[in-house]
């Protein structure tokens, strides 16, 4: 067949099936990404209800986690909800890197439910023992990795086992947050839960790299051909994921502001050149396509932000995090998500309508809680609760769409003429 009587031809969606357990333990993507996303509205939801519940001068004593409630948010925002979307990835990308067997049936139920508990033992840490808290919570990431490298080593490359490391990143951030919590080590843990976050901007940066210039070089070929493709460059790849690590670096050891602030602003260009040689703005009629490139973008945001914040008194470092967290893991999230979820059920790689409106619900989200306290300080409180409407509702939408086409079985296209 020709590519143009490719052209002539039109995907018919297939109708999907009963949902069954079966199913939705068939593979890894499928529990971790709806999870993920029933996960963070249900926890924005309460901590939607946390907030008004102080702003209407109540006490938020109702809500039962040991610690800071603001620090208990943050952490499920890394270490619950962002590394649900991580697992989804690794435990769907591995295998087909290396052509390994997939995680599924009981022992893919069995890491779930140790993500469920650890989301529940920090639900109710007031309630229970420390120690169960703890070991209930980091438990996850060390099993995710031992069954990512059983994978991983059926074909072992350099390229790939760069996870097993920044896993163990995230594993460390996360431990290191609980024996702070509780005064064995004189850290502070937000400054911790920072670091994790920062870890996870590094995982977007390595699989941005690896996902974007390919997916738009793919769609490019196929609907602009003839135009220019994404460019990569090795050495702008390698560096510019280094400089991220090396902000990471200079956060451990506590350099001068000054420092790392001038290593942000070398990451901020690196991943912005690396970002325009991609060419998303060629794919702006796919909103799949594009939905990454706004992504990374947040992640640019982010470390310019990282940079203007260590080297202005003018701007506060919580922006940053908000453009990491909020902008570039959300964002990203929910754009994998959604198009890893199609291609690998069967069906046509397009966004649903809904799905679209949910990435610019996340957008929207973002600018808010970047933009919003520069802009209108005085009104913060109500620019909180609109951005975290919008992410309820964004992630809501994924689940609603996206629930039966991770619960029922793998589709099969077939193609008829228009």
């Amino acid at each position: 067949m020709t590519m143009r009587d490719a052209w002539s031809l039109r995907t018919a969606e297939p109708a999907a099936g009963t949902p069954s357990f079966e199913a939705f333990f068939s593979y890894g993507f499928r529990p971790f990404f709806l999870g993920a996303a029933v996960f963070t509205a249900l926890l924005m939801s309460i901590w939607l209800a946390f907030i008004a519940d102080l702003a209407m001068g109540g006490s938020g004593a109702w809500l039962p986690v040991s610690g800071s409630p603001y620090a208990w948010h943050a952490h499920e925002m890394v270490f619950g909800f962002a590394a649900a979307a991580i697992a989804g990835f690794l435990l769907t990308a591995v295998p087909n890197w290396t052509g390994a067997l997939p995680l599924s049936g009981a022992p893919l139920v069995g890491l779930f439910l140790l993500w469920s508990t650890g989301r529940l033992a920090m639900a109710f840490s007031d309630l229970l023992p420390p120690l169960f808290v703890a070991a209930a919570d980091v438990a996850f990431i060390p099993v995710l990795g031992a069954f990512a490298a059983g994978q991983l080593f059926v074909k072992p490359a350099a390229r790939n086992l760069v996870f097993l490391a920044l896993l163990l990143m995230l594993f460390a951030a996360n431990a290191a947050y609980h024996v702070a919590t509780y005064d064995f080590i004189k850290l502070d843990p937000l400054e911790l839960l920072r670091t994790g976050l920062l870890v996870v901007g590094i995982i977007i940066a390595v699989i941005g790299g690896r996902i974007i210039p390919s997916f738009t070089h793919n769609w490019l070929h196929l609907n602009c051909p003839g135009g220019p493709l994404p460019r990569r460059f090795a050495a702008l790849d390698l560096s510019s994921i280094v400089s991220i690590v090396a902000i990471l670096i200079a956060r451990l050891l506590d350099v001068p502001g000054q420092i790392e602030g001038a290593i942000a602003l070398i990451a901020t260009a690196l991943n912005a050149a690396r970002l325009v040689l991609w060419r998303g703005w060629g794919t702006r009629r796919e909103p799949i396509v594009w939905v990454l490139h706004a992504g990374y973008a947040w992640l640019v945001i982010a470390l310019a932000l990282i940079a203007a914040s260590n080297l202005s008194p003018w701007v506060p470092a919580s922006l940053a995090n908000h453009a990491l967290g909020t902008g570039a893991v959300g964002l990203m999230i929910l754009a994998v998500m959604s198009r890893a979820s199609l291609g690998h059920t069967g069906r046509r790689i397009v966004a649903p309508a809904a799905v679209v409106g949910a990435y610019r619900l996340v957008s929207v989200a973002a600018h808010l809680r970047v933009l919003g306290p520069l802009i209108l300080p005085q009104y913060q409180g109500p620019i909180l609760v609109l951005a975290a409407l919008a992410w309820i509702c964004a992630f809501s939408l994924f689940a609603v769409v996206y629930g039966p086409i991770l619960t029922t079985p793998r589709v099969y296209a077939k193609l008829s003429r228009a």
